[in-house]
């Protein structure tokens, strides 16, 4: 080709890219998650991107679920926040009392012109995220529940032949496994307030606080130290705590590594430690439901959700709230939904991506992992299970955990710790009453 017009097409060429580069909408998506599940959010996004030519999706990792929000509140006062931000359930209540801040998903699909139905998700997926009316205000995306992870091998060595279902059989087996070798810890949980306070309530359908756990206002008050359920539960753990047949391991998931480094045989957690349980382990694992007391009519109910969800920010074009609907439709479909559950150990958010991963014979091959999902649908969610909407959560999480520890060190008793941590939330949810007001 002669040297001009080869020139010529050479231009002609980067102008169409341009031209192209510059029709694509960007959306910016700000996330919380590192590791592997960051590299799977980037597969997602450029999956997306490939199969289409209009919006491309730019995701970025902004450090903790705390440091994600903080940075997305701060980016909308100053005029400049992502199209979708990841926000952990903690922060739900907070993302709905910043007024202006957010475009309600719901609204979102109906403006776009998008295919949407609400009641195509996880009933209890859904209802942590949506009003009380049912309108989805976040999309649920990275959604785990807590389950009981279990070491086969260290129930075996103790004679134990059937993983505990109920709270006294699992005390009774961390009693057998103390006696058997495994002195440091019979049993634990991770994230402390979750799993002995928010998750107990909901497991036995006992009301955390007024307002059905202040999904339906954020003038909510915490009644849980009345629950006798609650009060017996932590009397229990104060009582092996003392011979380390329960063993405190922090606030948050610190102790995971407990379980997988088989000093504690019993462990419960996020579904979401599936991933590093695979990764991890160098014994047969297996996950089992949360344990429940028998005693508590209609127990087990149905857990509760924790993980994130996606917030879509205001302040965009039409047109790219356009692309973000579309970016949300895509995160929906089964085999997208099927693909991260199976990855990641987080929940399915539709039935039809559980029915998916059932047909491709996931399940089968990892039971483990369709704990979770039978727990959150075990049965239709009540005020007292649906999940939680309180202001400050995270700070009203430290200030349970600092009184559950007096109670476990002996320097008070259950009652009056949790007497004490109602009393503390109670102040922090009129502080931020008064903020939303």
């Amino acid at each position: 080709m002669h040297p001009i017009k080869a020139a010529l097409a050479a231009t002609l060429i980067l102008v169409a890219a341009s031209a192209t580069a510059e029709a694509e909408v960007q959306i910016q998506w700000w996330h919380a998650m590192s590791g592997a599940n960051g590299d799977r959010i980037v597969k997602i996004s450029n999956d997306f991107n490939a199969s289409q030519s209009e919006y491309k999706v730019i995701p970025t990792f902004k450090g903790s679920y705390a440091d994600t929000m903080n940075a997305g509140i701060a980016a909308f006062r100053a005029g400049s926040a992502p199209h979708i931000l990841q926000v952990f359930e903690v922060g739900t209540a907070t993302m709905m009392a910043a007024k202006g801040a957010i475009k309600p998903v719901y609204q979102l699909m109906a403006d776009a012109s998008e295919p949407f139905d609400s009641k195509a998700y996880l009933p209890a997926v859904t209802g942590y995220y949506s009003t009380a009316k049912g309108d989805m205000l976040s999309f649920p995306f990275n959604s785990s529940t807590m389950v009981m992870w279990v070491n086969l091998d260290a129930l075996k060595k103790a004679g134990i032949d059937k993983v505990p279902a109920t709270w006294p059989d699992a005390f009774d087996a961390a009693t057998k496994l103390h006696n058997a070798g495994y002195d440091k810890c019979g049993i634990s949980t991770g994230w402390t307030t979750w799993a002995n306070i928010e998750e107990l309530s909901a497991w036995h359908n006992q009301s955390l606080s007024t307002k059905a756990n202040g999904l339906d206002g954020f003038d909510t008050e915490l009644v849980f130290n009345k629950s006798p359920v609650v009060v017996k539960h932590l009397e229990n753990l104060v009582k092996y705590q003392k011979d380390k047949i329960y063993d405190y391991a922090g606030r948050t998931n610190e102790g995971e590594g407990r379980f997988t480094s088989g000093e504690c045989p019993l462990f419960l957690t996020s579904s979401a430690f599936y991933g590093n349980v695979k990764a991890n382990a160098k014994f047969t694992y297996t996950a089992a439901p949360m344990p429940y007391y028998p005693d508590v009519q209609g127990a087990p109910q149905n857990s509760i959700i924790g993980g994130a969800s996606l917030w879509v920010m205001s302040g965009k074009s039409p047109e790219e709230y356009k692309g973000v609907a579309k970016f949300l439709t895509y995160l929906s479909k089964p085999d997208v939904q099927a693909w991260w559950s199976q990855e990641t150990g987080y929940l399915p958010i539709t039935p039809a991506a559980y029915e998916l991963s059932k047909t491709q014979g996931f399940f089968d091959k990892v039971p483990a992992a369709e704990v979770a999902i039978k727990e959150i649908t075990n049965k239709a969610p009540t005020e007292n299970s649906r999940g939680l909407r309180l202001g400050n959560l995270s700070q009203i999480r430290d200030a349970w955990a600092e009184e559950m520890e007096q109670a476990l060190t002996g320097k008070k008793t259950a009652q009056a710790a949790l007497d004490s941590a109602a009393e503390r939330g109670n102040q922090m949810l009129r502080q931020f009453e008064r903020t939303v007001k």
